[in-house]
């Protein structure tokens, strides 16, 4: 069961990030960052009171609750990067570097958490490294506007997600996935309306395109199907195993985007995104 959370996971995430590059053409991606992320507090707040959960804060341990906060700042600080990274660069370029976080959270995993590094996860480790070399590798960008800064924020990005992924495994040991989900947006939500703040960007709000802030929204909702099922799928299996899985998500991405954005991958691309595929399905076996 926990393997079709892990599934359900990526699906979700490969469309968040489609609705969020929609959402934050004009709009600063901070500021996106921060208004989406109201939507997920809503959303995963909503499933504790559903299944009930909510009586579990009280017996909540310091250690749990460490954690839980220590992932919902490495979970802020990959979004605010990611959706940065998606403002300034291709979404064929940013998401491969965000999904190469597997490879650290496999290491993290292995040290911190003694799960099993056997041959064939290293042969998928490589796999999933080369393939992402190969997407991102590519002599000439499709975005109208090229930035090298994005590289730096996609890099970033991918750290962070590791960081939330460990942490986040420790963290959901001893209470409900639902409510651990909520108080780490609930930390999110801080963290991303700090940076608006302190960078100044409040002021951009009353400009904010109509038609962006629908995606803005949609984003923020598929993100919560997305960390409900990935946390449900921590909870209940491997982490190095759900977070490759979760990592597929890049599939649904470049599908969308070359139907809504029209980006396409070369020769070299295409092979890099089969590797990728390849040393991720491997991992499940």
């Amino acid at each position: 069961m926990w393997i079709l959370y892990a599934f359900g996971s990526a699906l979700f995430a490969g469309i968040t990030s489609i609705l969020a590059k929609c959402g934050i053409k004009k709009t600063d991606s901070h500021v996106a960052t921060a208004l989406r992320t109201i939507i997920v507090l809503i959303f995963s707040w909503l499933m504790v009171f559903i299944v009930q959960s909510q009586n579990q804060i009280s017996t909540i341990s310091n250690k749990t609750w460490l954690f839980l906060i220590l992932s919902g700042f490495a979970t802020g600080a990959s979004w605010l990067c990611y959706f940065k990274a998606l403002q300034l660069g291709d979404v064929n370029k940013v998401v491969p570097i965000d999904k190469s976080s597997t490879i650290l959270t496999m290491i993290l995993a292995f040290i911190f958490l003694k799960e099993e590094m056997t041959l064939l996860k290293g042969v998928c480790v490589i796999l999933i490294g080369i393939g992402t070399y190969m997407m991102i590798d590519q002599k000439e960008s499709t975005s109208a506007n090229h930035h090298k800064s994005w590289l730096i924020y996609a890099l970033l990005s991918a750290i962070f997600a590791s960081l939330t992924s460990i942490l986040g495994k420790v963290g959901m040991q001893n209470i409900d996935s639902n409510l651990g989900t909520a108080i780490c947006t609930v930390v999110v939500l801080f963290m991303s309306w700090v940076v608006v703040f302190v960078t100044h960007k409040q002021h951009t709000l009353k400009e904010i395109d109509h038609h962006e802030l629908l995606f803005i929204c949609l984003s923020g909702i598929a993100t919560g199907l997305s960390w409900l099922c990935y946390y449900r799928a921590l909870q209940l299996g491997l982490a190095s195993i759900v977070v490759p899985i979760d990592k597929l998500s890049i599939v649904v991405t470049i599908i969308f985007s070359y139907v809504v954005f029209h980006e396409r991958l070369n020769k070299k691309s295409f092979i890099g995104l089969m590797s990728m595929i390849v040393g991720t399905l491997l991992m499940i076996i």
